[in-house]
């Protein structure tokens, strides 16, 4: 899955994935990026995926979401584009993948009022169990990666040990949120498989089954065969 953040990303996201076989796109608004974002870019966004309606290749809007951690970003303008981009996502029946950080609350509530007939994914979960709850309640699957890897993250990893296994789609998030078996380097989509075990260790359960399980929730979610 490769994903488009900002409006000037999205043609090379699109190339990429028509290029290569087995990879997959997403377009949205990233708000890390809000300072270059422009009221503009929503009717850009909807011009495009109104081109690209029925491609197999398009299989969400994201990353899109809230960001709380970064205290310049404005909340009030991050929590309307985020509304916009759901409502696009509901528009034209795509699942959306979600960035969340530190704005759980927030999420949920709003995900509670723009309901998704196809949900999507809650990217790098690291929230609680009582939030992972009313997020599998509304449906979406929580995306594991790196950080539960780290043996520091104790609630976190309680958490995925304890997750239903229709609940995950494993990712990595590269080049960001390298795992603990690769401190300090770029991360990369090479590391999932030792992101898999990593975690199936944890849930105590063979890789090849947390793999398949994975896989099957992300083809289901996305309509792939």
């Amino acid at each position: 899955m490769v994903l488009g953040v900002y409006r000037e990303n999205w043609q090379r996201v699109w190339d990429l994935a028509q290029a290569e076989d087995g990879l997959y796109a997403a377009l949205g608004l990233h708000p890390v990026y809000l300072a270059r974002h422009r009221p503009q870019h929503l009717d850009d966004l909807r011009q495009w995926l109104q081109r690209l309606r029925g491609e197999t290749k398009l299989c969400a809007v994201g990353e899109i979401g809230l960001d709380y951690y970064l205290e310049h970003l404005d909340r009030d303008a991050q929590q309307a584009l985020f509304e916009a981009q759901l409502r696009l996502a509901a528009e034209f029946r795509l699942p959306a993948l979600i960035h969340v950080r530190r704005a759980h609350a927030a999420t949920i509530a709003t995900l509670k009022r723009i309901r998704l007939e196809r949900r999507g994914i809650i990217h790098a979960f690291a929230g609680s169990r009582e939030e992972a709850r009313e997020y599998l309640k509304l449906g979406f699957r929580l995306g594991l990666g790196g950080a539960p890897t780290w043996p520091q993250a104790n609630r976190l990893r309680k958490v995925a040990a304890e997750l239903p296994a229709d609940a995950i789609v494993l990712e990595t998030d590269a080049p960001d949120m390298a795992p603990s078996m690769y401190p300090g380097q770029r991360n990369s989509p090479e590391h999932l498989p030792d992101i898999c075990r990593a975690l199936a260790e944890l849930r105590g359960v063979d890789a090849e089954e947390l793999a398949a399980s994975s896989s099957r929730n992300a083809a289901e979610l996305f309509g792939w065969d």
